[in-house]
């Protein structure tokens, strides 16, 4: 097994994350309401965003071998923070689809796949996740 991700703490709160097989990097940093700067993701963002790009992943295989297109696919994503312990508990995912002309059987086909995506069945089931499909 080899590593994935290497991240160092470059202080004041702050991380850059490397993804060793591309070379791509992303910043994170602590939010406002927790110390930081809030100039970058926060941690718990990511965990947002992971669940929300994990979705549309799986939902353009799924479409990718049912021979339909959701290019263009877009996404606004909501994080709600609770305390004590401070933690997400809920992300918000509104799923907007391209014009399209998917039948009954291919949207429960999408919303299956988004929901069994990797992301969203390791999360804790205490964490809610709201998921609105536009098609």
């Amino acid at each position: 097994m080899s590593v994935t991700i290497k991240t160092k703490y470059l202080g004041e709160l702050r991380t850059q994350s490397t993804h060793l097989k591309s070379g791509n990097s992303l910043i994170s940093d602590a939010p406002l309401d927790n110390n930081g700067k809030g100039e970058a993701f926060s941690p718990t963002d990511l965990l947002a965003t992971a669940l929300a790009t994990c979705m549309i992943t799986v939902m353009g295989i799924n479409a990718n071998k049912h021979g339909l297109n959701i290019d263009g696919i877009d996404c606004d994503v909501t994080k709600i923070m609770a305390i004590n312990p401070r933690r997400v508990c809920e992300v918000i995912i509104e799923l907007n689809f391209p014009k399209n002309n998917f039948d009954e059987a291919q949207k429960e086909m999408l919303r299956d796949a988004a929901y069994s995506c990797p992301v969203a069945v390791s999360l804790h089931p205490d964490l809610k996740k709201s998921v609105t499909f536009n098609f």
